[in-house]
This record gives C-alpha cells, sequence and structure tokens, in this order.
C-alpha cells in the first residue's frame, strides 16, 4: 500500500463544527453580545442551545428566536527567509440560527435548536506557498437538536437535554506536493467533496437557582462527543494533472474515500448574577476535549473497494478552555444593552500549525442590545470581534511522496469580525 504524509484540512471537524479554524461563537446575538456567554442566563429561546434546562423558566408560553451573522475573516501569512507572503480572499459567511421553546405545563417544556455553526470559505491565492498544504475549503453545516426542559424543584433546580443530528459537507482543493507537475507543468492536486455526513450526539444541563431571591444562578451544560465516519460513497476525491509515470502516487481520476475522526466533547459551566431589575452579569467556563483529535486519516479507494492511496495526517490536539464574560443594563423597558470579552485557548500545539485552521489564543470583544418593539416582538444586534495572538509556527509532519520532510511555517496575523442581527417573539 502507498503512504503519503500529507496535510489534509479538517474538513469533516470543520463541517459539522467550526469553519476555516476560526472557532468563532455565533449561536445568538444576545448571548454573544454579552461575549457569548449563556449557560446560567434566563433570557430567550437562545437557551435551547445555551442550556436546555433553563426553557422551563421562561415566562411565556412560546419562545422563538431567529437570526444570523455575517463573518468577515481575515488571515495574512509571511516568511520572511524565502520572502513569502499570501493573504486568503474569503467570501463573507452567513451562520444562521432558529430557536423555540413551549411550555406544556409549569413544569415541563419543548425546545427546538436548528443552527449553523460555522459555515464559511477560505481562499489562498492558487500555488502560493503553502498551497500543498492548502488552496481552498468552502463548509457549510447545520445542526438540528429537540430537546426537553423538567423543573424537578419547584422554583430550584431544573434538567434539561436531547439529541443532536449533525449534518455537514464540505469542498476542498490543495496540491499534493510542493513541486509535483504533469508534463505541462501543471500542479498535481486534489479536490475533495463530501455533502449529507450525517452523525449523532447528544447535550444535557441543569440549571440552579442559588438564592430564593432569584438574583444568583448556576448553570451546567454538556455536548458528547460525536464520531464522524465518512464512508464509500459519501463523497468523491479527483485528482488532476498527475503526471503519467510509474512513480506517481495515485492516477489521475476520480476516487472514493473513507474518513473517520472525533468531535470532542464539551463542557460549561456558567454563573450569573442579577443584583436588581436592570443589571445582569454572568461567567462561562468552557472546556472542550480536543485531545481525542490526533490525527485525521483518510483512504482513497479503486473501484474493487482496495486502498489506492492512504493519508495519515497528526494533529496532536490539546484540551482548551474558554472564559467569558459579560454584562447587560436594561435602562428602560425598551432597550437591553449588553457588552462582553471572552479568551479563548488554543488546541494546537508547536508543531502542528496549519494555514488551513491558523487558530491561536484569540481574545474576542463583544456588544450590542435588543430593542422591545412591544410585548410580543424584540430586535436584537450584536457585533464581534475577534483577535487572534500573532504567531510565529509551522508544520512539521508533511512528507514529500519521496519520504522527504518538508516542514512549512512563517509568521500569522488572522482577525476575523462578526455583526449580528435577529428577531425575538414571546406569546
Amino acid at each position: 500500500m502507498k503512504k503519503v504524509v500529507s496535510v489534509f484540512v479538517l474538513m469533516l471537524v470543520c463541517a459539522v463544527t467550526y469553519a476555516g479554524g476560526y472557532r468563532v461563537s455565533l449561536q445568538g446575538n444576545r448571548a454573544l453580545a454579552m461575549g457569548h456567554t449563556g449557560v446560567a442566563v434566563v433570557n430567550n429561546a437562545e437557551l435551547a442551545f445555551f442550556n436546555p434546562a433553563g426553557l422551563v423558566h421562561l415566562e411565556n408560553k412560546l419562545n422563538i428566536s431567529v437570526g444570523g451573522f455575517g463573518v468577515f475573516s481575515d488571515v495574512a501569512f509571511q516568511n520572511e527567509q524565502f520572502g513569502q507572503t499570501s493573504q486568503t480572499d474569503s467570501p463573507v459567511g452567513t451562520p444562521l440560527y432558529l430557536y423555540a421553546s413551549y411550555k406544556l405545563t409549569e413544569k415541563f417544556a419543548l425546545g427546538l435548536a436548528v443552527y449553523t455553526p460555522y459555515g464559511s470559505t477560505v481562499e489562498y491565492p492558487t500555488d502560493w506557498a503553502g498551497s500543498h498544504l492548502v488552496n481552498n475549503i468552502e463548509l457549510q453545516a447545520i445542526y438540528v437538536q429537540p430537546s426537553f426542559s423538567w423543573e424537578v424543584v419547584e422554583d430550584r433546580f431544573s434538567i434539561g437535554g436531547g439529541p443532536i443530528l449533525a449534518i455537514g459537507s464540505v469542498n476542498f482543493n490543495r496540491n499534493l506536493s510542493r513541486n509535483l507537475t504533469d508534463l505541462d507543468g501543471n500542479r498535481s492536486n486534489v479536490t475533495i467533496d463530501a455533502g449529507g455526513i450525517v452523525e449523532f450526539g447528544w447535550t444535557v444541563g441543569a440549571m440552579l437557582n442559588l438564592d430564593n431571591q432569584d438574583k444568583w444562578k448556576l448553570g451546567f451544560n454538556y455536548r458528547s462527543l460525536i464520531d464522524v465516519e465518512v464512508e464509500a460513497g459519501d463523497g468523491e476525491a479527483e485528482f488532476a494533472n498527475l503526471p503519467n509515470s510509474p512513480l506517481s502516487p495515485i492516477a489521475n481520476g476520480t476516487f472514493d474515500f473513507t474518513a473517520s475522526l472525533p468531535l470532542p466533547a464539551e463542557w460549561t459551566v456558567g454563573l450569573s448574577y442579577r443584583p436588581n431589575e436592570k443589571w445582569l452579569f454572568a461567567f462561562d467556563y468552557n472546556y472542550a476535549e480536543w485531545s481525542a483529535y490526533d490525527s485525521l486519516d483518510l483512504e482513497f479507494l479503486n473501484t474493487d473497494g482496495s486502498v489506492a492511496l492512504e493519508s495519515v495526517n497528526p494533529r496532536n490536539y490539546k484540551n482548551a478552555s474558554t472564559y467569558r464574560f459579560g454584562a447587560q443594563f436594561s435602562p428602560s423597558k425598551k432597550f437591553d444593552l449588553r457588552a462582553g470579552y471572552y479568551f479563548d485557548e488554543s488546541p494546537v500545539q508547536a508543531g502542528f500549525f496549519a494555514p488551513e485552521t491558523p487558530r491561536n489564543d484569540s481574545n474576542g470583544f463583544t456588544a450590542g442590545f435588543t430593542y422591545n418593539i412591544n410585548d410580543k416582538f424584540s430586535i436584537d444586534a450584536s457585533f464581534l470581534y475577534l483577535r487572534f495572538k500573532e504567531i510565529d509556527a509551522s508544520y512539521d509532519a508533511f512528507t514529500e511522496t519521496d519520504g522527504t520532510p518538508a516542514p512549512f511555517g512563517g509568521t500569522y496575523k488572522s482577525s476575523a469580525f462578526a455583526p449580528g442581527i435577529g428577531l425575538s417573539y414571546k406569546l
């Protein structure tokens, strides 16, 4: 069996969780405006995502929240030693969400969350210095999550949870090596296209009122590990511009492929404090078990099902934490003003920093407001500016087809900003 140690994108992880390596949290305008806190905040139907246990505490029988964001991202790369520079040219991403809850009784509610966590596109110039790692990637995803919420102890303790259906797709292109071409000098490359990938997970949460005055709340939410299994027929890989030579690692043409990798489990615990009717403060701590993601391995198959080429792609991620802070001020019944901040640790370790996912420690600054049109309808708006720490880093695990190690590195500067708008309804 031929083996090529190559750098493929986090294509299937991203297809159902993250886009372009930017772990930008965009699951609700109200929560995002408060630093993406929400596991201990009883606000609106966004609880269907942040903590289903809180849905039963919403005052109204029916709650609906819809919205979306525009994601503008940028990555600049430079290697002064070799005079290499490049910058992404990425279209605007548009993640969306729909949340709803319905209170069946005073102690039991049902919820539904439909959201697109991180669908976007990242494009480098064709044949740039790192094109053997990535040229472009386009990711789309949707989660469907029904849930329940049960008040176990009146005015004190509730639980909630439900299954998660994840549907994802990805289109990805890269060159096969730094110098492999056909007889006309065209760079050998591969395009991977997969869609309709369906996997299942689950979530569970709890919420506790810490006092009799409803000032302090403690929240907890867990999202399970999801194992992504791509079988033959779920997508195809197209190899192009390979030389007609017995030394070529694979022939030109279209191949089925298989892949398997874990999506990490996540734990979130939060605390909220409402000293009076005008002020609300919140803190969330998130812990993602990224150590489950140590490698992305793919097998490209011949028509008879045998393996034509195997791709082994070490990632060696580590567990990572996110610290979120938020505040809300309500000067009147018409307006709620919000601001927040979060610090997100990168799971990427030294020697495994790849340009398709330029994830580094980041600082997120958020703000927003709600305008209550009347007793039923509200407009929610938010804004996020995310700044990644500039880093000198490399990916050292890439090996050419002849077995020659070919590390690639330089200086990365990354940033993203995302304005959002939404509408909330209660009855």
